[in-house]
């Protein structure tokens, strides 16, 4: 029998009575992580990593009833021996390990098996049932190594620098911005977009160390950051506000940029296939070392990643759901 169902307030764990990153008001929501097409406004109770506490109460608000746990605690809902095991997503993301009468179900949110250096390494866990993401569920997606990936950024800055140029980083605003900090940060002064420096203050809380930035505020000019480093979110790309930056050569962060033709069609200088999602031999090796026998294939490559599944011999089935509309699906993320 299985743990879970597909509603249309999002992922339900049926002996638990709960759901997982829901994405219409519910009364109890387990979070795997702190972006917002995961982790919405409205429910009546969260329950989340501890790291992703400081995330949801900057986003969503200061009055929100949340409660975090550490990785590996474990918990009982109505029967459900519920656990969060690391996701090596972002900051305080997390699988959500469901146990009931000896069946195992978890639900990965987004995932990765590169270490970053700031996000807890991704364990593999065992189970029945396994919901998976196929963000980038095609084979043409393999990523570099995380210090080849950090070369191609301080090379770049290094350049532009020789050339009197600002480099300007785009990456979403929680987990990328703070990798591109983490990449550059030694070699120049930094700014951050505010809305970069507001979620900053969550790493910030919680004592985990980022190199030095100062916040850009494009109100007060911005003449100084000339031949600097600036990090802006996806929104400011073709918008008046990021001309205006001097000298400007700009880079956008994305998986998608290991797509031949991505950084043309953003008339970006420069692209970096740099993704806080697993790519293609990693999202089939995390599938296989579970040992599911049943798997659930969510927002991305769906349809070819449930084909190449159940080609492998593990019955598997595409869901809609409403995640991936806020970071690493959308081209300039």
């Amino acid at each position: 029998m299985s743990l879970l169902e597909f509603r249309k307030e999002g992922i339900y764990c049926i002996p638990g009575r709960f759901y997982i990153d829901p994405w219409l008001p519910v009364d109890q929501a387990l979070i795997t992580h702190g972006h917002a097409d995961h982790a919405r406004a409205g429910m009546k109770r969260y329950l989340c990593h501890h790291f992703t506490v400081p995330i949801l109460k900057i986003r969503l608000g200061d009055n929100i009833q949340v409660q975090g746990i550490t990785y590996q605690e474990r918990i009982t809902i109505n029967g459900v021996e519920v656990s969060f095991h690391p996701a090596g997503h972002i900051i305080g993301s997390a699988q959500i390990r469901m146990q009931y009468k000896g069946r195992v179900a978890v639900v990965s949110g987004d995932y990765k098996l590169q270490n970053d250096g700031i996000s807890t390494p991704f364990e593999l866990v065992p189970c029945h049932e396994f919901v998976t993401e196929s963000t980038f569920g095609l084979p043409i997606y393999n990523w570099d190594s995380v210090d080849e990936q950090n070369k191609g950024l301080q090379n770049w800055v290094q350049q532009n620098q020789q050339m009197g140029k600002t480099s300007v980083f785009v990456g979403y605003s929680l987990g990328k911005a703070q990798r591109i900090l983490k990449a550059v940060g030694q070699l120049g002064p930094i700014y951050v977009h505010r809305s970069i420096a507001r979620l900053n203050q969550a790493f910030e809380e919680l004592d985990i160390p980022l190199p030095p930035y100062h916040i850009l505020d494009f109100e007060e000019g911005i003449k100084h950051v000339n031949q600097q480093i600036v990090i802006v979110p996806p929104s400011l790309v073709g918008t008046n506000i990021i001309r205006k930056i001097p000298n400007m050569a700009y880079g956008i962060c994305s998986g998608w940029m290991a797509v031949r033709g991505a950084r043309r069609w953003r008339s970006a200088d420069a692209g970096f296939a740099i993704s806080d999602h697993a790519d293609w031999n990693d999202l089939i090796e995390v599938v296989k070392g579970t040992g599911a026998e049943q798997v659930y294939v969510t927002h991305g490559q769906t349809a070819i990643f449930t084909k190449y599944i159940n080609e492998l011999g593990i019955e598997a089935s595409e869901i809609t759901t409403a995640f991936g509309k806020d970071e690493d699906e959308t081209i300039a993320s």
